[in-house]
């Protein structure tokens, strides 16, 4: 049987190059993003796209995300903070995600393993923020990692095999990232071998949790 994906924001940077990765594996990809009418920013296209897609998928991939909504670059004060932005943020980074979850039992097998993942970002670590500022992106990552968290563990009541997991993949070279050139930043495609072989290596045990691009559990 050939393994089924399910890929959200196929045509951005690192959704891309996750499809491309799958598919020289020999996984059947289907992409959706924006082209498709799949945009986080109107919550009921989630549903109108999602809907109709038949059960089956081995894996579903969350690779939405936005590093700014309104705003030009993130906050580094609070006064900088608005509802706006953080509203913004919290649509594409946060709820999106979590309107895809609702449809990942549906469609995902309940005989066989299968894998929900979404981007984080280590930045939305509690315990890691040592440098403060970003108020909105950090927050809207948080919310995105407990809101996997606790999917994951409904999830484990009915698909026994599935492992649900936020990932951080470090910093790519995409235009999400062009505006900070000083990072060591790894190309599309390493990051989508780097995610993908992460995700190979977790079992039922590992859901819930939140992995960088080494395997590595990054603090909550």
């Amino acid at each position: 049987m050939t393994e089924q994906a399910l890929v959200i924001g196929a045509t951005g940077g690192i959704g891309q190059a996750i499809c491309e990765t799958l598919a020289v594996r020999g996984v059947a990809v289907k992409g959706l993003s924006r082209r498709d009418g799949l945009d986080f920013a109107r919550p009921e296209t989630v549903e109108a796209v999602l809907g109709p897609l038949d059960p089956g998928f081995d894996m579903i991939f969350v690779a939405s995300g936005i590093l700014t909504g309104v705003s030009a670059r993130p906050e580094k004060a609070l006064r900088e903070v608005g509802a706006e932005e953080m509203a913004a943020q919290f649509a594409v980074n946060a709820i999106g995600p979590a309107l895809v979850l609702r449809h990942a039992a549906r469609l995902m097998p309940r005989d066989r393993r299968a894998v929900v993942a979404a981007l984080s970002a280590r930045v939305g670590s509690v315990g890691d923020n040592r440098a403060g500022g970003w108020y909105s992106y950090r927050a809207s990552k948080a919310a995105l990692n407990q809101i996997v968290h606790t999917a994951a563990i409904e999830l484990g009541r009915t698909h026994g095999q599935s492992i649900c997991v936020a990932l951080h993949p470090g910093t790519v070279a995409t235009a999400f990232t062009a505006g900070f050139p000083g990072h060591d930043k790894h190309r599309p495609a390493q990051a989508a071998a780097h995610l993908l072989d992460v995700l190979d290596g977790l079992g039922p045990d590992d859901s819930g949790g939140f992995f960088d691009w080494k395997g590595e559990r990054v603090v909550w």
